[in-house]
C-alpha cells in the first residue's frame, strides 16, 4: 500500500510539473474594470439607487442553471472549447491486467483509452459534504464549489472529486457600463488527497476558470442606464451609471448605484390632437 501511495504522490506532482513546463503557469488577463469599493462613510451622493440581493436569489438562479446541466469547463489551455459546456459522458476504461489504483479517497488512475479521458471539470450541486451556493457573510461573497472531473497524466487517467473555496469580486468597467463578477478561487480540496497536492490543482482549476470563465457580466448596459420618455417635453431623460460600490450586510448584497442625468431633446414626441371633422355642406 506504501508503494501504491508513493505512485499516486509522485504521478499526481510529475504531472502538475509536467503541466507547467508545458503550458506555463498559470495566469490571467488584466480583469475588465475597477475593483468595486465599499460605500462612503458619509453617505450616498445624490443620484443613488440601491439594488439588494439576498443569498435565497442566487441560490435560486443557481438550481436553475442545474437543472439545464451541470456547468463544466476544461482544464487543458490547448482546448478550443469556450465557455460552459454541457458534458458529455466520459469513457474510461482500464486495460487488461493494468489494474486501478485508488486511495481511500475518491482519486483514481485508469488507463486513458482513445482519448476518452476529458480533461475537465464538472461542477456539482452537491459533493464531498459540500453544497455548491453563493454566500454573504464577512464582507465577502463566498462560493464553495463541489466538483468532480478527469485529467489525463502521461497516458494515465486521473479522476477525482472534491470542493473548492471561492469568492465573487465586483468589477464596474464605466464605458461599458456593465458590472463584472470575477471568481477567484482561494483553494482546492480532493477527497482523500493530502492538502500539498489540492494546492497544485488550485492552480489548474483557476487557470481554467479565468481563460474559461471569468469574468461574468452580471448587470450590462441596458440594465443599468436609464432612458425615460418625458411626453410633456418631447425628451428623454437619460442616467447613466458613473460610480458603483457594494456592501455584504444582514446577508445580503446591497448594490448602490450613483447615476449621472442628463436631458436629451428630440425624444417622443406626442401624438397630434384628434379634430372633429367638418359638418357636411348642405
Amino acid at each position: 500500500m506504501k508503494y501504491i501511495l508513493t505512485l499516486i504522490v509522485g504521478m499526481l506532482v510529475g504531472g502538475a510539473l509536467i503541466y507547467f513546463l508545458l503550458v506555463g503557469a498559470p495566469r490571467s488577463a488584466k480583469p475588465p474594470g475597477e475593483l468595486v469599493r465599499a460605500p462612503e462613510a458619509g453617505g450616498d451622493p445624490p443620484g443613488t439607487a440601491v439594488l439588494t440581493l439576498d443569498e435565497n436569489f442566487f441560490n435560486t438562479l443557481l438550481g436553475t442553471v442545474f437543472k439545464t446541466g451541470a456547468p463544466t469547463f476544461k482544464l487543458s489551455s490547448s482546448d478550443k472549447h469556450e465557455g460552459l459546456a454541457t458534458p458529455s459522458t466520459t469513457t474510461v476504461a482500464a486495460s487488461s491486467g493494468s489494474g486501478a489504483y485508488a486511495t481511500d479517497g475518491a482519486v483514481s488512475f485508469l488507463k486513458a483509452q482513445d482519448g476518452g479521458c476529458q480533461s475537465q471539470v464538472v461542477v456539482a450541486a452537491e459533493g464531498s459534504g459540500v453544497k455548491t451556493g453563493v454566500s454573504l457573510k464577512d464582507g465577502q461573497i463566498v462560493a464553495p464549489l463541489a466538483f468532480s472531473g478527469s485529467y489525463n497524466v502521461v497516458g494515465q487517467c486521473m479522476q477525482f472529486q472534491g470542493w473548492a473555496q471561492a469568492n465573487i469580486q465586483l468589477r464596474f468597467e464605466q464605458s461599458e457600463q456593465t458590472l463584472y463578477g470575477q471568481i477567484n478561487v482561494e483553494n482546492v480540496n480532493l477527497d482523500g488527497v493530502s492538502p500539498l497536492i489540492g494546492g497544485l490543482v488550485t492552480g489548474f482549476v483557476q487557470n481554467a476558470i479565468n481563460q474559461r470563465v471569468n469574468p461574468i457580466v452580471l448587470m450590462r448596459g441596458s440594465q443599468i442606464a436609464l432612458s425615460v420618455p418625458v411626453q410633456a417635453t418631447g425628451g428623454t431623460l437619460k442616467a447613466q451609471a458613473k460610480d458603483i460600490r457594494s456592501e455584504v450586510k444582514d446577508g445580503a448584497l446591497r448594490i448602490h448605484l450613483t447615476y449621472d442625468f442628463s436631458n436629451a431633446a428630440g425624444g417622443p414626441q406626442p401624438p397630434p390632437a384628434q379634430t372633429s371633422p367638418p359638418p357636411p355642406q348642405g
